[in-house]
């Protein structure tokens, strides 16, 4: 399974950015997705998730500027952030609760987290 994230860079605050990740091999469904991140020196935090009702969950900090959306076709989420400011800088990762297709026996393992590589977002003030 990979999770390949991408929309990161440099962008100046009060400006846009669009994360997005594509979850692919050996899937059978993909549950939660989400966006984490962690900020220079400090732990990693929840972003966003999204459920696959659609149901969507936000962390304070950026509840009303960032909107997290999938396409469950494409086994993709994304991440719109709106009004940036200098605090959302961080490396941002994507994960998701998955069932993949055991390779031994044809069944399916339990789901788990898996994580993507982290994306980095720099925003200037």
């Amino acid at each position: 399974v990979q999770l390949q994230a991408s929309g990161g860079g440099l962008v100046q605050a009060g400006q846009s950015l669009r994360l997005s990740c594509i979850v692919s091999g050996g899937i059978f469904s993909v549950r939660t997705m989400g966006w984490y991140r962690q900020p220079p020196g400090k732990q990693r935090e929840l972003v966003a998730d999204i459920g696959v009702g659609g149901d969507a969950n936000y962390a304070d900090s950026v509840r009303g500027r960032f909107t997290i959306s999938r396409d469950d076709a494409k086994n993709t989420v994304w991440l719109q952030m709106d009004s940036l400011i200098a605090d959302d800088t961080a490396v941002y990762y994507c994960s998701a609760k998955i069932v993949v297709y055991d390779a031994n026996t044809g069944g399916l393992l339990p789901p788990r987290d898996y994580w993507g590589r982290g994306t980095l977002v720099t925003v200037s003030s």
